[in-house]
């Protein structure tokens, strides 16, 4: 499997989000049941040692990103560990197995890794959505969410399990290989990770999938060509 980090500047809108640093998003390549793969994690990046993130909302698709295209393969009723963009949810709690399913499937999370004892839930903007999160589209025109229903636990923390030391799991997103998905906005929800302490808010964009290259590229890349020949 490879793998790629792909950190994307944040433009952070207040000076309360210092120790937000930005969301980075990491790739893996894999197949299952003949379909070619691309992985990708969402991360938080943040350069506290022990910042927590609470909740995350306003999750949209920006400038006409697609949101049908995401692989679901946990053990729901919805899709009963089957390799599906119909049927599926966001939930981690349901992914199934860590070798069979979690590999292959899109979830989201507020850390940690998916599985029965993971505390995350969907906010309310789900259902206002249709449907709730037991659903393998992101829904369009809705700024959706989700939490950590359990707080106290620290599974937003960065160092946690299923964390790294200075990034915070959201979310994995399994899309065909070579598919460029588009952009999305995230605001997050954090604090120091002590009870009672001040919550901070970050909000960016971050980008999913392999983007195609534009005329200007391209033109660069035949011209690189042309050299090439040359020379020889």
């Amino acid at each position: 499997m490879k793998l790629t980090a792909l950190a994307l500047a944040a433009a952070v809108s207040s000076v309360s989000s210092a120790t937000f640093v930005n969301y980075v998003v990491t790739k893996t390549t894999t197949s299952n049941s003949g379909v070619s793969l691309d992985v990708y994690t969402l991360w938080a990046r943040f350069d506290g040692a022990t910042d927590t993130v609470l909740n995350v909302f306003n999750f949209n698709a920006v400038g006409g990103a697609a949101t049908n295209v995401f692989y679901h393969k946990d053990n729901s009723d919805y899709n009963g560990g089957v390799l599906s963009k119909q049927y599926g949810t966001w939930s981690p709690t349901l992914t199934g197995s860590a070798t069979l399913n979690r590999p292959y499937d899109s979830f989201l999370t507020i850390g940690g890794n998916s599985g029965a004892t993971n505390t995350t839930a969907a906010d309310p903007s789900w259902p206002t959505a249709g449907g709730g999160w037991n659903r393998a589209d992101i829904p369009s025109g809705f700024n959706i969410g989700w939490y950590n229903s359990s707080p106290p636990n620290l599974q937003g923390r960065v160092g946690s399990a299923g964390n790294t030391a200075t990034d915070v799991r959201l979310g994995q997103f399994v899309i065909d290989a070579g598919t460029d998905v588009g952009d999305f906005n995230l605001k997050t929800a954090y604090n120091n990770g002590v009870t009672g302490s001040p919550v901070q808010f970050a909000e960016t964009t971050f980008h999913l999938g392999t983007p195609v290259p534009g005329p200007g590229a391209l033109a660069l890349l035949g011209l690189a060509g042309l050299a090439g020949r040359r020379r020889r």
